[in-house]
């Protein structure tokens, strides 16, 4: 009777399943990483010898951005000291964010106050010019309440 891991290897072998060998070797090259750059990458793919690594934020970017050397060096080094994974074959690194920040919708910051007055005022004037502009704000409070 064959065991569970023999089985396994016969079907990663298979060609239509390859893609699980670059699996298991880009998580391999992940567990190299420092545990906050593990944190930090959403996902690695190479595509035309070109390592493309997606960073979940864009300060991660930056920082790895100086450590391409590093990056580039540790996936040469696991190339060479794990069988499997000498079909990692990647000259450069690319860093990319996946995660764009939603713009929030920007609220009224205009404030809205309810009428505090109540258009109860007495007009003593005898100038019927005046006394139009008093009506004229009176009625428009009570519009407004």
């Amino acid at each position: 009777m064959k065991k569970a891991s023999e089985i396994l290897s016969h079907i990663s072998n298979q060609p239509q399943f390859r893609y699980l060998k670059k699996h298991e070797c880009f998580r391999k090259y992940l567990h190299l990483l420092p545990n906050k750059w593990k944190q930090a990458i959403a996902f690695v793919y190479i595509k035309n010898k070109i390592l493309f690594i997606a960073v979940k934020h864009p300060v991660f970017k930056t920082e790895l951005n100086y450590n391409k050397d590093l990056l580039t060096s540790l996936l040469s080094q696991l190339k060479t000291y794990v069988d499997g994974c000498k079909e990692l074959d990647a000259l450069q690194v690319e860093i990319f964010v996946t995660y764009k920040q939603e713009e929030k919708e920007k609220e009224d910051t205009v404030p809205y106050y309810h009428e505090m007055a109540t258009g109860e005022f007495e007009i003593d004037t005898n100038q019927e010019e005046l006394r139009a502009k008093f009506q004229e704000i009176k009625t428009s409070i009570e519009k407004n309440r």
